[in-house]
């Protein structure tokens, strides 16, 4: 592991860290936020959205005051594989390859090599931090923003047991039937859609799933409301599967980090009563 940059911030450390991974064949990039004192800290995963990497929630999410004040840690992962060697890297192409790694673990021969995102952060990456960081591992939440919060969720799901709490800002909520994410599906998961369901919040409770509750905070403002994100069909899910979902649709809000932000302090503070 190289620290390739720490800052002090309200009297914790925000750390920024690459290592070489073997689940994803490259050099990933991740931030962590250790707040004050000693430790062990109970620690919250945070999955980015498209496009993003480790850096944007790191710079605009606003996380730290509250995480220190709550004696929280913060992990940051990047959102796919990167490098020369990985395929998918047109930026113009934002709705796959790099920067759009889903969260899945990719099946088919073009991308089963490096797109192992769920492996590396349900695995790989735990494994390291825990190793080399005073975390507690039994006091462990997660959350994530649009293409994030579908990946938070679906890792609680297909996980029960290791997180604690869950919740998700803007999150892809049905990624199997939205028109910008089949495409990633199709190119890293095949072309049979019964093996998506695997991947898919909705489907994933439909077929017997659970968490025991989940907070979703999503603006009536957000241009992807309709075309990827829908809300409607989450609740749905959550009311015939009887999960505790608190659906909060935010007047006049976006899809941005300003969104985010605002909203910030009462994610860490919702996950902190489970932690």
């Amino acid at each position: 592991m190289d620290v390739i940059a720490e800052n002090k911030s309200h009297g914790g450390r925000q750390l920024v860290i690459r290592h070489a991974a073997t689940t994803t064949q490259c050099d990933m990039t991740f931030a962590l936020f250790l707040p004050p004192g000693e430790g062990p800290f109970p620690v919250l995963w945070y999955l980015s959205g498209l496009t993003c990497s480790h850096a944007n929630v790191m710079e605009k999410g606003e996380y730290r005051q509250i995480a220190a004040e709550l004696g929280v840690a913060v992990i940051c992962p990047d959102t796919s594989p990167r490098g020369d060697h990985v395929p998918g890297g047109d930026p113009a192409d934002w709705q796959f390859g790099q920067g759009a790694g889903f969260y899945v673990d990719a099946t088919e021969a073009a991308y089963r090599d490096h797109f192992q995102m769920h492996s590396y952060i349900m695995h790989e990456l735990p494994e390291l931090v825990f190793a080399h960081y005073p975390l507690d591992s039994a006091r462990q939440g997660i959350f994530g923003h649009s293409m994030g919060g579908h990946g938070a969720m679906v890792l609680a799901l297909r996980n029960p047991g290791v997180f604690k709490s869950c919740s998700a800002f803007a999150p892809i909520t049905q990624p199997s039937t939205a028109g910008w994410s089949q495409r990633a599906f199709s190119e890293y998961l095949g072309p049979d859609k019964a093996a998506w369901r695997a991947w898919d919040t909705v489907c994933l409770i439909e077929d017997g799933a659970r968490v025991e509750a989940l907070l979703v905070d999503q603006g009536d403002a957000d241009a992807f409301l309709e075309e990827g994100l829908r809300p409607q069909l989450l609740a749905q899910a959550c009311t015939d599967a009887g999960i505790d979902l608190t659906l909060r649709m935010q007047p006049g809000y976006d899809h941005s980090y300003f969104f985010i932000s605002s909203f910030m302090a009462d994610h860490l503070r919702w996950h902190a009563r489970y932690l």
